[in-house]
């Protein structure tokens, strides 16, 4: 009951942030942009070139996703830290805590806030994928469910690392390192650093950042080709997405434990 309470609490804060007023900002004009895009390419589109226009829409389309997958993860470590840190920040925190409550049930109730919110981006993601495929009169060749339960767990694991951090840092310092590290994992992924960086540095990285690996990644999903958005087997799923939310909960007991032997007071 008390970490529900302090959930929706902190998920009703989140309505009235400044930051959320830009985030959506953010969103509805990117999403204006694939809208913008797909007209045109469907504009240009006759007989001889249909299939050259159609994968150039979706290769569009694929990139107004990857903004948008940016954003939630940036989102979700904001979300994370600034719940946690503006309590701390304000001292808020303190009458919260003078109640029979105890630290772990507060982190608790503040990452199911977290969750609440990306909850609701992720399904704003699915719509605009179904709307801007069928604008393009595209068919979606992957599971509906799998645009929403990966990048969902993929949020979870950096509000969990974040919260982890804030533990430590200020928030504004988490949320950039988060910046930082989409920015390192943008890299490890791509064709370069695949090629060129020996294999006795990236598997330390992949075990500490499992992010960096193509388990837990959904750009193959948010790439519209039907090669990458076909069918995987049950078995990887599970897998992959247990493998998920086993970093994500580690992170959150690791918040936990250092939540606990910090000062409740801003430093």
């Amino acid at each position: 009951m008390k970490v529900r309470t302090i959930a929706l609490n902190t998920f009703g804060s989140f309505l009235h942030n400044r930051v959320i007023f830009v985030t959506c900002l953010l969103f509805a004009c990117n999403f204006l942009l694939g809208v913008f895009s797909v007209l045109k390419f469907k504009s240009m589109t006759t007989t001889s070139n249909a299939q050259q226009m159609q994968d150039l829409m979706l290769d569009d389309i694929g990139k107004v996703l990857f903004l948008l997958s940016g954003l939630g993860s940036l989102l979700a470590a904001w979300a994370a830290a600034g719940s946690v840190g503006s309590e701390m920040e304000s001292g808020t925190i303190l009458a919260v805590m003078a109640r029979p409550l105890r630290r772990w049930h507060f982190l608790a109730g503040k990452y199911l806030g977290v969750l609440m919110l990306i909850a609701v981006y992720v399904v704003g993601m699915l719509g605009v994928t179904l709307l801007l495929t069928w604008l393009g009169g595209q068919l979606l060749h992957a599971p509906w469910w799998v645009l929403l339960v990966y990048p969902f767990v993929r949020y979870a694991v950096w509000a969990a690392i974040s919260m982890f951090l804030v533990t430590l840092l200020n928030p504004a310092v988490v949320v950039g390192v988060v910046a930082v590290l989409l920015s390192l994992i943008q890299f490890l992924v791509s064709a370069s650093a695949l090629s060129g960086i020996p294999s006795w540095f990236r598997l330390p990285v992949h075990v500490v950042l499992p992010l960096t690996t193509v388990v837990l990644s959904e750009d193959r999903f948010l790439t519209m080709t039907r090669e990458s958005l076909r069918r995987y087997p049950w078995a990887y799923h599970v897998t992959a997405l247990a493998y998920g939310m086993d970093y994500a909960l580690v992170c959150f007991l690791l918040a936990v434990a250092a939540f606990q032997h910090r000062s409740l007071l801003h430093d």
